[in-house]
C-alpha cells in the first residue's frame, strides 16, 4: 500500500469528518492535474508554521509550530492538491503577506502575535463571506485550505494526539459511558 492509498483509507475510516473530505480523497488520487515539480520553499514552510501557530497557538500544550504543521502542509499540497488548488494556496500566501504590509507596514513574519491574530481573523471573515455565496463549481478559498490542513496536521501529529488530546496507545475494553468533567481533553 502506498501513502496515497493509506491517506484515502484513513479519510474513509474517519467517516469523512475531514472538512471537504471528498475533495481531499479526489486530490490524493494519481492525476495529471498536479503541477510538475511543485514544492514550497523553506521560507514558505516557515511562513505556514507561523500561520498555523496563530491558528493553534502554544498554551499549556505545544502549538502547531511544535508539530511542524508547515512541513505537513507542504507534503499535502504537493502530493494531494491539483495544480489549480496549489496555485490558489500559494497565491494565498502572497495575499496574507500583502494584507500584512497594507495593514501594518510590515510583512507577516515581522508583526506581533496580536497583529497576526487580527489579520487572520479578517481573512477568516472573508472566507466565511466567500463560503456563504460559493457555488459547487467555485474554487476553494486559500484560507479554508490552510485551516483544514492546520487542524489535520496538528491533531494527527504525535504532539497533537498525545499532548493536546487524551491518548491511549492500546485502548482496553469499550466503555460507552465515561465520566466527563468540564475542561477534560477530548480523546484521540
Amino acid at each position: 500500500m502506498n501513502r496515497r492509498e493509506a491517506l484515502e483509507r484513513v479519510a474513509l475510516v474517519m467517516g469523512g469528518t475531514i472538512i471537504g473530505g471528498a475533495a481531499f480523497l479526489q486530490g490524493c488520487k494519481s492525476s495529471d492535474n498536479k503541477a510538475a515539480g511543485f514544492s514550497l520553499t523553506k521560507e514558505q514552510i516557515a511562513f505556514l508554521d507561523e500561520v498555523a501557530e496563530t491558528i493553534i497557538p502554544a498554551t499549556n500544550t505545544p502549538g502547531a509550530k511544535a508539530a511542524k504543521v508547515g512541513a505537513f502542509m507542504n507534503v499535502m499540497v504537493t502530493d494531494c492538491y491539483e495544480a489549480k488548488d496549489q496555485k490558489i494556496f500559494t497565491e494565498g500566501l502572497a495575499q496574507i503577506e500583502e494584507s500584512s504590509k497594507h495593514l501594518f507596514s510590515k510583512g507577516f513574519m515581522e508583526i506581533s502575535a496580536e497583529q497576526r491574530t487580527s489579520l487572520l481573523n479578517q481573512v477568516n471573515k472573508e472566507l466565511k463571506a466567500y463560503n456563504d455565496t460559493k457555488k459547487d463549481t467555485d474554487p476553494n478559498h486559500y484560507f479554508g485550505m490552510m485551516k483544514q490542513l492546520t487542524l489535520l496536521g496538528y491533531f494527527t501529529s504525535e504532539v497533537g494526539a498525545t499532548q493536546a488530546l487524551r491518548y491511549v496507545a492500546v485502548p482496553g475494553k469499550y466503555e460507552g459511558c465515561i465520566p466527563y468533567a468540564k475542561g477534560d481533553k477530548a480523546w484521540a
